[in-house]
């Protein structure tokens, strides 16, 4: 028989925040949506759950060992617990809005993922995002970048390493090589781990063409300032156009975001391949110091909507509000912080002194009966009117009469 103390544990991997840090995590999450509203970005609302085929069409496909799986009682049809809100937006984007040029969305809402995820090890992050549809230039990611930056920016995390590379260099030498699917993704997951021998053995054991081969094995070095570029050309030509395409693509992207982000240390790691499976170009990560893994990340993700009826060029990013709020610069609000103490009293003059305060975005508690005062400033009845006090003496402001 569980025993009364274990019903209050929860399932590994699963948090509930308390105050301060539930007044933080909002606090951030209305100012980054207010942030994205600035930029032009409208916000949906996907639904939790729905149907599984939803969830793991094209892109999504990766997301299925996350995904929590459940029988829909009313149709019998299994259904997934959303691991990832992207597949959801683009589902969006593709079949109910259906606009002809870009269409600027943004999110935020709670995933559930069935394994720990990251260092904190957490299953139930709330996931926040923007994602820009319907432009395939890099013009598009160096916006996504920058917004990126700056909500990282107003979230109080930094100073922001950014890494950037781009998977569709990798591709385009993996088919210049004649490399079938299966050896593509053991070769990416040997680069994923920077393991210049098992690459070179791989290489070897498959017989690769020697110039492919080079150009194959040269990307576990090409990692460093963004002039790694140069060097990227020449030792990558056999990848032919796709190759030299995606370089300069890379390399206005780089530019455009120092011009506009100078302050922020940018890496380029074109052996970095993250979410190969579910990116199509740029991939990008910020990451700060102290903490081990990335506090963002994003790419470009082109047809994501070809399954939903409708391909589009897509690029996006997302990021954790629990994860930045752990990281912000310590502190944070005890629920109390600014809050206005006032008596309890049927008083027809207090009443209405609250209200004003109220109605001006004061944080105003009237204690109950009994309940101790804890904020230093108070509703006090002064000469016969309703006032607020700082410490209970000095008159901090007069209200209206009531």
């Amino acid at each position: 028989m569980e025993s009364p103390t274990e019903r209050w544990l929860l399932p590994e991997g699963m948090e509930e925040l308390v105050p301060p840090e539930s007044l933080r995590l909002e606090r951030m999450r209305r100012s980054l949506l207010d942030l994205f509203s600035r930029w032009g970005y409208e916000i949906v609302t996907p639904p939790f759950i729905e149907y599984l085929e939803s969830l793991l069409t094209g892109t999504g496909e990766d997301l299925e060992l996350h995904t929590f799986k459940l029988i829909d009682q009313l149709t019998g049809r299994m259904m997934g617990v959303r691991a990832d809100m992207t597949p959801q937006v683009a589902r969006i984007d593709a079949r109910r809005l259906r606009r002809p040029g870009p269409s600027r969305l943004c999110y935020a809402g709670t995933v559930l993922h069935t394994l720990p995820e990251g260092i904190s090890g957490g299953r139930s992050p709330v996931q926040i995002g923007a994602e820009l549809y319907g432009h395939a230039g890099w013009e598009s990611d160096c916006e996504i970048v920058c917004l990126m930056l700056e909500a990282l920016e107003v979230s109080g995390v930094g100073p922001v390493h950014l890494d950037m590379g781009h998977v569709g260099i990798f591709r385009a030498l993996a088919r210049a090589a004649g490399l079938p699917r299966e050896r593509e993704i053991a070769l990416h997951e040997a680069l994923q781990r920077k393991a210049g021998a098992e690459v070179g053995a791989l290489l070897d054991e498959w017989e690769v063409e020697t110039r492919c081969a080079g150009a194959l094995a040269a990307l576990v070095d090409l990692d460093g300032d963004p002039a790694i570029l140069e060097r990227a050309e020449r030792e990558l030509a056999p990848g032919g156009e796709d190759v030299g395409r995606g370089l300069g693509d890379l390399a206005g992207l780089v530019r455009a975001v120092r011009a506009r982000r100078p302050d922020v240390e940018l890496h380029v790691d074109l052996a970095e391949l993250r979410g190969y499976r579910y990116h199509t170009g740029f991939v990008f990560a910020a990451f700060v110091p102290g903490y081990g893994g990335e506090v963002a990340r994003g790419g470009r993700y082109d047809e994501i909507g070809r399954v939903f009826g409708r391909a589009r060029a897509a690029t996006g990013f997302s990021a954790d509000l629990k994860t930045l709020i752990a990281l912000q610069a310590s502190g944070g609000d005890r629920p109390d912080d600014g809050a206005i103490d006032a008596p309890w009293s049927d008083d027809p003059a207090l009443l209405a002194a609250v209200l004003d305060l109220r109605s001006r975005g004061e944080r105003v508690i009237q204690r109950l009966p009994g309940e101790a005062t804890e904020s230093a400033r108070r509703l006090e009845l002064r000469r016969g009117q309703w006032a607020v006090t700082v410490d209970g003496a000095g008159l901090e402001c007069d209200l209206p009469p009531g």
